[in-house]
C-alpha cells in the first residue's frame, strides 16, 4: 500500500471543507464538498443584499457575474464574451435546443451513456422535427469513436454528447467527436458536468461548438448555476427562442416594442439569475484556479488508482475501462443491491452514491488514503 504520509495538496486544503469532519465523503460527482470560502460568498450576498437592497445589482451583484465568467472561461480556455450563465443544464439545452433548425438536417445523436437531460431534451423537440439517434455502449463503459463515425451522417444536424460519462468515468475525445460532425457539416455539444474541474478541457482545442458545465459537482460551487460556452462565431448564428430580459442588447431600456438581442453570450442568458450561487461558485472556481487542474487531475487519479487496489485486495472489482488513462474520478463497483447498501454506509458515516447495478464511489483531490480504506472495508462489512 502507499506511504501513509499526508499528502501535502490533500493536508492543506481539508480544513477548507469542514463537511469532511462529519463523514467519509467520497461522492463529489453528485455533489461537491461546501467550501468555507463559498459559505462566506454567500454570506456577503446576503450582506450586501441588506446594506444596498436592489441598487446591488448595479454595483455589484453584475460584476460578480462578470466575475464568474471570466474564471469559467479561463478554466477552459475561451473568451468572457463567450460564456453564459444559466441555472441548470436542462435549461441551458432548451435554450440551444430552441435555436436549431432541425427541417434540413433532424437527427440528433447521443449516446445511452450520456445523462438522461441530453436524449430527453431532443426526444421532447420531435415535434419541432428532431429525431434521436441513441448509440449503444458495448461494455457499459465507453462507446468506440467508430459508432460515431457510422452514425453522423448527412442528416445529422448535432451531436450531443458527454465529456466524461456519469456512470463509468469514461474521458471521450471530444476533439474526434468533433471532427466527425465538423466533417459531416453537424454542431458538436458537450456536457462537461464531470469533466470540468477534475480533468483539463481545452475547448478550442477541442474545437467543439457547446460545452456546458456547472457548479454543483467537480467546480465545488454547489447547484443552481450552470456555464454555458458557445464558440464565439457561431453565437450570431443562434437565436434562441427561449429567452427573456437578460438576453436583450441594452436590457435596462425595458422596451416592449423591439428585441435586440445580445451580441454576446448573454443572449442564451433567459432570465434573472439565483445571485447566491454566482458567489458561492465563484469561490468553487477560486479554489480550483488556485490549485491547478493538472494537480487535481494528478491527485485524484493517485487516489483512485489507491481505491482500485484495495478494492481488488478486499476480492472487489470495479467496473473500469482497459485503458486506464481514459478514465476520471467515478469508480462503479457493480452489487447485486446498491442503494440499500448506500443506506447502510450512511448509517456507518460513509457518504457515496448508486446508480442502477453498481455503487458509484468518486474520491476527489481533499480525500486520503485512509478514507479510501475506510471505505472499503465498510463495503467489505455491508455486502
Amino acid at each position: 500500500m502507499p506511504n501513509p504520509t499526508p499528502n501535502p495538496l490533500t493536508a492543506h486544503w481539508r480544513s477548507e471543507f469542514p463537511g469532511l469532519e462529519r463523514s467519509v465523503y467520497m461522492n463529489t460527482c453528485s455533489l461537491g464538498q461546501l467550501s468555507r470560502r463559498s459559505m462566506d460568498g454567500m454570506q456577503r450576498f446576503q450582506e450586501q443584499w441588506l446594506s444596498y437592497g436592489a441598487s446591488a445589482w448595479y454595483e455589484l451583484w453584475l460584476g460578480e457575474m462578470a466575475d464568474a465568467r471570466a474564471r469559467f472561461a479561463r478554466l477552459i480556455n475561451a473568451q468572457p464574451h463567450e460564456i453564459a450563465i444559466l441555472p441548470s443544464v436542462g435549461v441551458a439545452l432548451s435554450v440551444i435546443g430552441s435555436s436549431l433548425d432541425f427541417s434540413a438536417r433532424p437527427e440528433v445523436v447521443v449516446t445511452e451513456m450520456d445523462f438522461p437531460t441530453i436524449p430527453y431534451q431532443w426526444m421532447a423537440r420531435g415535434e419541432d422535427g428532431a429525431e434521436l439517434r441513441l448509440l449503444a455502449s458495448p461494455d457499459r463503459v465507453q462507446v468506440p469513436l467508430e459508432s460515431f463515425a457510422q452514425a453522423i451522417g448527412p442528416r445529422t444536424g448535432l451531436v450531443a454528447t458527454t465529456h466524461v460519462f456519469f456512470t463509468s468515468g469514461w474521458i471521450q475525445d471530444i476533439a474526434a467527436i468533433a471532427r466527425l460532425a465538423h466533417d459531416a457539416g453537424a454542431f458538436c455539444l458537450v456536457d462537461g458536468y464531470q469533466a470540468a474541474g477534475q480533468i483539463p478541457v481545452d475547448v478550442k482545442a477541442a474545437d467543439v461548438d457547446v460545452y456546458i458545465s456547472g457548479g454543483l459537482k467537480w467546480l465545488l460551487g454547489g447547484p443552481g448555476i450552470v456555464f454555458l460556452y458557445v464558440r464565439e462565431d457561431l453565437i450570431p448564428q443562434l437565436h434562441p427562442t427561449t429567452t427573456g430580459w437578460f438576453a436583450a442588447k441594452d436590457m435596462f431600456k425595458f422596451n416592449p416594442e423591439r428585441f435586440e438581442m445580445a451580441e454576446d453570450a448573454r443572449r442564451f442568458e433567459p432570465g434573472t439569475p439565483a445571485v447566491a450561487a454566482v458567489y458561492a461558485a465563484n469561490a468553487g472556481l477560486s479554489i480550483i484556479e488556485e490549485i491547478g487542474v493538472e494537480a487535481i487531475r494528478a491527485r485524484t487519479a493517485e487516489l483512485d488508482a489507491d481505491l482500485i487496489r484495495r478494492l481488488r485486495g478486499a476480492g472487489l472489482e470495479p467496473r473500469l475501462p482497459a485503458d486506464m488513462a481514459r478514465h476520471a474520478g467515478i469508480v462503479m463497483l457493480p452489487v447485486d443491491d446498491p442503494s440499500a447498501a448506500v443506506k447502510a454506509l450512511k448509517e456507518r458515516g460513509i457518504i457515496i452514491d448508486y446508480r442502477p447495478g453498481s455503487l458509484r464511489l468518486s474520491p476527489y483531490f481533499y480525500n486520503t488514503e485512509a478514507e479510501n480504506q475506510a471505505l472499503v472495508d465498510r463495503i467489505a462489512e455491508v455486502l
